[in-house]
């Protein structure tokens, strides 16, 4: 089984009210669902982390073949250049986003993952979609509290 997710993470003020959204289609079935969820407080860049951890993460069957497609070079290019392997090997020391990737790491090799970039705010249908869910996740009351960013005293490792 092959499956499509689309990912994309928004925040308003870096760090500021933040939400992911999610797209996964099921590649030759017209089957498609879409998540999203918004916080408090967070930044960018744990949205589009989050947005795909959280994907992953929903997959009931492990060992599926599974096409990331987003518009985070930060996400994209730390795991198909290998960065966040080294950074693992090294405890993540000095590295942003540690409890993230750690979780990331935990999910990553239940499936077989690529990953594919594509330019954000360009039209592309389920890109634009993920925004539109992400926005508007970080618009609603009552946002979710991401507890290790809010409780981290030493932001610049987040």
């Amino acid at each position: 089984m092959k499956v499509n997710i689309y990912t994309d993470g928004a925040c308003s003020g870096n760090p500021g009210k933040g939400g992911y959204g999610i797209v996964m289609e099921w590649v030759g079935k017209p089957y498609q669902k879409e998540f999203s969820q918004g916080f408090r407080k967070t930044t960018n860049n744990r949205m589009e982390l989050l947005a795909v951890i959280v994907a992953l993460e929903l997959l009931k069957v492990e060992g599926l073949e599974v096409t990331v497609i987003s518009d985070s070079k930060y996400v994209i290019d730390a795991v198909e250049k290998g960065w966040v392997f080294g950074w693992q090997k090294k405890g993540f020391k000095d590295k942003k986003n540690p409890d993230l990737w750690r979780r990331f790491l935990k999910v990553y090799p239940k499936h077989k993952i690529k990953f594919q970039w594509v330019k954000g705010h360009n039209n592309h249908p389920q890109n634009e979609r993920c925004d539109a869910l992400a926005v508007a996740a970080a618009q609603q009351p009552n946002l979710m509290v991401d507890k290790a960013f809010e409780n981290n005293t030493d932001k610049k490792l987040l």
